[in-house]
């Protein structure tokens, strides 16, 4: 089996080019978790890097499968200079990309995911919406019998918002955002109007 890490960096940097800063985290019991920063032109891209190491497993499978399952990694992207300190998102999304590992959790596109405060000092956002993978940087296909890793695209969401979406579901807040002409790249944004 081919270490498979090198192998996503390599595809984060075909598509998002060089990272200009990395950092990593190592929670007790689990692999370490890297998180690089992209900047291009004044949107800032975060992409965790570690979290498809292992595939992940569903928490009630009585085996865990070490080379069949799906993998992920996740991408943060948020326009730089509102006054928002966003390089403090490296410790949240940190902790989502280990949380396959520490709880078990298989990250799909429509999950919510909440860091349990403010994604960095000051944001109005405490959760994010996983997206559909394919847009930004495509699916790195493995050998078989492993599954690809797919970019997850990590949407802030606001408190509201997230409990707009359990109730609605990701689908009818998306439309939300579309019909309103949210930018969701904004740090500072404020919730879309949900009455």
């Amino acid at each position: 089996m081919a270490d498979v890490l090198p192998l996503v960096e390599a595809r984060l940097r075909t598509a998002l080019g060089e990272p200009d800063a990395r950092a990593a985290v190592t929670f007790l019991g689990t692999d370490r978790i890297e998180v690089l920063r992209f900047h291009e032109g004044d949107i800032v891209r975060y992409a965790t890097l570690g979290m498809s190491a292992h595939p992940m497993t569903d928490p009630t499978a009585m085996v865990a499968d070490p080379v069949a399952g799906s993998r992920a990694e996740l991408v943060l992207s948020v326009r730089a200079g509102a006054g928002a300190d966003t390089d403090k998102v490296l410790r949240p999304l940190a902790v989502l990309g280990a949380s396959p590992q520490v709880e078990g959790l298989v990250v799909a596109p429509g999950a919510s995911l909440d860091v349990g405060g403010p994604l960095w000092p000051g944001a109005p956002f405490t959760s994010v919406l996983v997206a559909e993978p394919g847009g930004l940087v495509e699916d790195l296909e493995l050998d078989a019998p492993m599954d690809p890793v797919r970019f997850l695209p990590l949407l802030p969401m606001t408190p509201n918002e997230a409990a707009w979406k359990r109730v609605h579901g990701a689908q009818a807040l998306q439309e939300r955002w579309l019909t309103n002409g949210t930018d969701l790249r904004d740090p500072s944004r404020r919730s879309v109007p949900l009455d």
